[in-house]
């Protein structure tokens, strides 16, 4: 009888197995759905994961979302907020990686809690001592009611960006900065430079050094410039094309040497101008505007 049970209950959470793996794969829809917002700033990967709710003719500031309580900025599970690199929010340091994302709103004033614990249902058992972060913000009023509340970013910049908060007339924003950004990106390009030593190669060779040069001076990075020098040197003695006499060019003038800029940016348009395939038209446009602005003040 012993292992007629054993059999028996052996076979129900085979069952009960299959049942739940079954479950998992079907997408049952929900009141409010579930939205993923991912943005890269800079080399740093953002992601908010959150549910949205609908108004469905509710008042929802003060009531159906209270005043003053901790909200889990959306519906159904935690809201996250995920970072790839060390960020500032609103000029505070967030260290990269997930968090609960909760918020405290108020009619003139919003809290933005950045929580450690991020696997929760909602805000139910939410505690202040596992906070990351807290920041303050200002609500702002849209003229349009939005149904269905949503997160978007705003303003992106090569460092920077606002994350938004948007559910029926309010527009709640936070700042999100980029920390480390041009250190991390040049210190990936020099090791390319250096995993690029055979000259022969010219595509890595060439490629990797130009690369790296036109970071630096486009991010007017003072402190590498003469690593930048070098590297178009080093190019050019591979190839002398328009690409990298306008990098000796640039690199040159940045350096205050605008005899030296004129010559190469001069020697770069000739060049650029007899290329097959031709060079971009804008970009040789711009470029000899850049020239003619050295010559003034040579």
């Amino acid at each position: 009888m012993k292992i007629w049970n054993k059999i028996f209950f052996a076979a129900l959470f085979a069952l009960t197995l299959a049942g739940s793996a079954f479950a998992q794969q079907v997408q049952i829809p929900r009141e409010s759905p579930r939205a993923e917002l991912v943005q890269t700033v800079g080399d740093t990967r953002m992601t908010i994961v959150y549910h949205r709710p609908s108004t469905k003719g509710r008042e929802v500031w003060g009531k159906l979302v209270p005043f003053g309580a901790v909200w889990r900025t959306g519906a159904n599970e935690n809201t996250t907020f995920e970072v790839s690199e060390n960020v500032k929010i609103n000029g505070q340091d967030l260290p990269a990686g997930k968090y609960g994302l909760h918020t405290i709103p108020n009619k003139d004033e919003w809290t933005i809690i950045f929580s450690k614990k991020n696997d929760e249902w909602g805000s139910f058992t939410y505690k202040p001592e596992n906070d990351a972060l807290r920041i303050k913000t200002k609500p702002e009023t849209r003229p349009n009611s939005l149904e269905t509340m949503m997160f978007e970013f705003e303003e992106v910049t090569p460092t920077t960006a606002t994350a938004v908060i948007r559910w029926e007339r309010l527009k709640v924003p936070f700042t999100i900065q980029v920390v480390g950004v041009q250190d991390r990106v040049l210190g990936k390009l020099r090791q390319q430079i250096a995993g690029a030593t055979d000259a022969t190669k010219a595509q890595p060779y060439v490629g990797s050094r130009m690369t790296a040069a036109n970071f630096i001076v486009d991010n007017k990075i003072k402190s590498a410039y003469a690593d930048a020098a070098i590297w178009v040197d080093e190019a050019l003695k591979v190839r002398e094309a328009f690409n990298t006499l306008r990098g000796k060019a640039r690199i040159a003038a940045e350096m205050g040497n605008y005899k030296d800029a004129v010559t190469y940016g001069e020697k770069a348009v000739t060049v650029g101008k007899a290329a097959q395939p031709a060079v971009n038209a804008d970009l040789m446009a711009n470029f000899e505007k850049e020239v003619a602005s050295w010559k003034t003040k040579q």
